[in-house]
């Protein structure tokens, strides 16, 4: 059993077998993820960034997209950063940018209104320093670092492996924040 060694130490066992990719940044990620995810999605699309802007940007129709799978049924629920909040004021004091947070929540709030069926929205400002989206069985987390955009956040993918692994525990994060969210009406 020589290989067995080398073979273990290459094979992702455990929690460790739902970690899909990586990346530096959020930007790293291969331009067509959140397309595919969002596309292929059929029963759960959990939108948990604070603004959640690009994937407008990198979504192409994702209002008529993400709506159509509201009304197939799908779960669809966006959890989004609180404009008023104080934490976003000093968030956008450390961003320095003049697409500042309350702008890129706005735009977003502008593009879930396009889709002809209502989807569910929430404001909160705990999910400030990390993301979550959830596509089915995927998962994307944002870490974000000090000053840096969430487009500079190291990002993980996870996809559900097990009960109580990775992803699992990051749903769990999701649905915590949003049960303790505003209500929001689209």
């Amino acid at each position: 059993m020589r290989w067995a060694e080398p073979v273990r130490r290459a094979v992702k066992l455990g929690a460790d077998r739902e970690l899909v990719g990586v990346y530096a940044r959020r930007s790293d990620l291969p331009r067509s993820l959140f397309r595919e995810l969002v596309e292929g999605a059929r029963s759960r699309l959990l939108f948990g960034g604070y603004t959640s802007y690009f994937v407008w940007l990198d979504v192409p129709n994702a209002a008529e997209t993400i709506g159509a799978k509201a009304q197939g049924g799908a779960d669809v629920r966006f959890l989004l950063g609180d404009p008023a909040s104080p934490v976003t004021t000093g968030r956008d004091r450390i961003e320095a940018t003049p697409l500042n947070l309350a702008t890129r929540i706005a735009m977003t709030r502008a593009e879930i209104s396009k889709s002809a069926t209502p989807l569910a929205v929430r404001l909160s400002d705990r999910h400030v320093g990390m993301s979550v989206w959830v596509f089915d069985d995927d998962a994307i987390v944002a870490t974000h670092i000090g000053g840096a955009l969430g487009q500079d956040s190291v990002t993980l993918h996870f996809r559900r492996r097990e009960s109580g692994g990775p992803f699992s525990r990051y749903l769990d994060h999701f649905e915590a924040l949003w049960a303790d969210a505003a209500a929001e009406q689209y």
